[in-house]
């Protein structure tokens, strides 16, 4: 059986419960003492006020002088005691023989205690044991009026007695205490509550276990993770975060606002804005992120949001060299079919006697083709490039779009890497042709690849519509598209490029009345 561990809450309680009564009941017997010796300090100031009383008694004065002494003076002792609720008042002689007690058969024997500062002339209090106990007494020397010391009185009140009124002062005392303790028993109540209803009722080890695993997770996981507050403050940031952000291990961002942050802005917009996302592609300097936000709730209150980001710029570069590949093929297979259609018409032609119609249509084609393919691989020794070119080509035949190749065109090396250089050309490429999709014929696209003053120039023209002055600016920021769609990140993704390498792009017009999109990258550069 699994031993049931106690919350944090519950501890609390239990400690401050402990800690509280301890402390109420110190304070209580720390009352006690403070009362009973208060009252032995007014005992003392009593018996000392009666002994002094008594001593300076004329009738005390004149009996002790005289041959019987008790006889007159234990019944005025006696009237004393009563009439002043002392335990004893006993007169005696300088030698301690006592002419009055509250024990009659005690008469005419000797006082037991200390009397030594009275014989000097000197009143003292003492707790001294006696007869009747342990008691608080005073003893006072007696003069006659010659200043001779003729006798001694000594009154006290056992303390016995003096404990019996304080005992009668612990109800109040409790009345006190009681209420005291309540509240503060109340007081921890309330507080271990409210820490229970925080806490969700975890033990301390159940929560050291939660933040050790909690912790190890975020920041092993290959997502980056940012957790916004309710009023858009920061309160986690994982290091795939941060390393996805460009933030840096010692940057202070937890508790700070998101517009106070140095953030790219696509992300810094996504978090402004609280708004759920599901797989929206963003930028964050080179690198292309997969952000998904969703806002936070527990128990129906909303906690704040949460921001995922997964880096998919390798990702989408090989996409991007698949899509290339696929159009390739997909070309491949129109010229397949075109030329089995093709294939079986010459065939049909010979059989029909008509040899030279046969010669004349599959030459054609042929030649075409051919001179094609030997422009691009004149023109471009890059495979993967050259491969892209020939393929755009045929994409763009099946569209009823003529691709031309500037014949002046040239890259014998390449000063780039070969993914960037996909990258460019051909979202390039992919643009222009959808620009003049819907265009009246003739439809045109005309590429240029080659070096001019040590600089690589990738220039893309087509006869589409062109672009408004307006939107020129926003053609390389991410979410615009030549696409009909109007949303992409092929013109982003080459703006990455140009940036990475510190190249330049420029937008304009063409000869043909359509854009002219132009990228410039250092050679130099790029090799570094």
């Amino acid at each position: 059986m699994t031993r049931r561990q106690w919350s944090i809450a519950g501890q609390l309680f239990a400690l401050q419960a402990v800690v509280v009564t301890l402390l109420v009941l110190a304070g209580a017997a720390g009352a006690v003492w403070l009362a009973r010796s208060d009252s032995r300090q007014a005992a003392q100031e009593e018996v000392l006020a009666v002994a002094q009383t008594v001593a300076n008694s004329p009738d005390v004065r004149a009996a002790l002088t005289t041959a019987d002494p008790a006889s007159t003076l234990q019944p005025y002792a006696e009237s004393t005691r009563r009439a002043t609720g002392t335990d004893f008042v006993v007169v005696m002689a300088p030698d301690r023989t006592r002419y009055s007690h509250p024990t009659r058969e005690l008469i005419g024997q000797p006082f037991v205690g200390e009397i030594g500062p009275a014989l000097a002339g000197r009143p003292f209090t003492v707790t001294n044991v006696g007869t009747l106990g342990e008691s608080v007494r005073a003893v006072v020397p007696v003069y006659d009026d010659q200043r001779r010391l003729v006798g001694l009185v000594s009154v006290g009140i056992t303390t016995r007695a003096i404990d019996r009124k304080l005992l009668g002062q612990l109800p109040v005392l409790l009345g006190v205490v009681a209420p005291a303790l309540a509240l503060a028993a109340s007081g921890s109540w309330l507080l271990s509550r409210r820490l229970r209803r925080q806490t969700h009722g975890l033990g301390p080890a159940q929560m050291t276990r939660m933040y050790e695993y909690y912790d190890a997770v975020l920041h092993s996981v290959r997502e980056g993770l940012v957790v916004l507050t309710r009023d858009r403050r920061v309160a986690l940031v994982n290091d795939e975060g941060r390393r996805l952000l460009g933030l840096g291990p010692d940057a202070a961002v937890v508790d700070q606002p998101v517009a106070g942050i140095d953030l790219p802005p696509a992300v810094a917009e996504l978090l402004g804005s609280g708004r759920d996302a599901l797989d929206e592609p963003i930028l964050a300097g080179d690198r292309v992120l997969v952000a998904n936000q969703r806002t936070t709730r527990f128990e129906g209150a909303v906690l704040g949001t949460v921001l995922t980001l997964r880096d998919q710029t390798e990702l989408r570069t090989l996409a991007s060299e698949l899509d290339s590949v696929r159009a390739l093929t997909e070309a491949l297979q129109a010229q397949t079919h075109e030329s089995a259609n093709r294939l079986h018409t010459v065939l049909t032609l010979v059989e029909l006697g008509r040899a030279d119609e046969a010669v004349r249509l599959g030459t054609r084609g042929l030649e075409l083709a051919q001179q094609l393919t030997d422009r691009v691989v004149g023109a471009v020794t890059e495979p993967a490039l050259a491969a892209l070119l020939l393929g755009k080509s045929a994409q763009a035949s099946e569209r009823g779009v003529d691709l031309v190749i500037e014949p002046d065109c040239r890259l014998d090396d390449s000063p780039l890497p070969t993914g960037d250089l996909l990258t460019v050309v051909g979202n390039l490429v992919d643009n222009a042709l959808e620009a003049v999709a819907a265009t009246p014929a003739p439809r045109r696209v005309r590429v240029f690849l080659g070096t001019v003053d040590d600089e690589l120039v990738v220039r893309v023209a087509d006869s589409g519509p062109g672009l408004a002055p307006d939107r020129v600016a926003d053609a390389f920021r991410r979410g615009w598209s030549t696409k009909s769609t109007g949303r992409g990140l092929g013109l982003a993704l080459i703006g990455q490029v140009v940036h990475r390498h510190g190249g330049r792009s420029e937008v304009g017009r063409s000869a043909d009345g359509g854009s002219l999109f132009t990228i410039r990258l250092p050679i130099v550069g790029a090799r570094r």
